[in-house]
């Protein structure tokens, strides 16, 4: 093992935002795969249901279900103030994306990244 490798492990070892390299779900995929899939809405609620054991992909699943429940409410809620609300929804799409392409790149790199909000009601859910 390099030096390099070595400071590396410490501080995945000491930062507890890391998961741990090289486990994975009980379906058998990579939980940083899991995690990252778990961004796509319907594949996030299968997660949900389906994993029992991965707390990495709990995690993502969980927050990723309450982000898009949050993102439906202020979608709707947008959709009945007139022409204001109509442009801000319009903006809010690219936003969503950029959100959700974030999380899915958080998540394969391996982090715990908690979103204001969602990422604390996820933990919670999961203690």
């Amino acid at each position: 093992m390099t030096e390099h490798e070595k400071k590396d492990d410490a501080t995945c070892k000491a930062n507890p935002v890391f998961k741990e390299d090289g486990r994975t779900s009980s379906m058998g995929l990579d939980e940083n795969i899991g995690g990252m899939l778990c961004y796509i809405f319907i594949i996030g609620l299968v997660f949900l249901f389906m994993e029992k054991e991965n707390r990495f992909i709990r995690f993502h699943a969980l927050q990723a279900v309450f982000l898009g429940v949050a993102l439906l409410i202020a979608n709707i809620a947008l959709e009945l103030v007139p022409v204001i609300g109509w442009i801000f929804n319009l903006l809010m799409g690219p936003f969503i994306l950029g959100i959700i392409v974030f999380m899915m790149y958080q998540a394969y790199k391996g982090k715990y990244y908690k979103l204001p909000f969602v990422g604390e009601m996820a933990e919670k859910q999961l203690k």
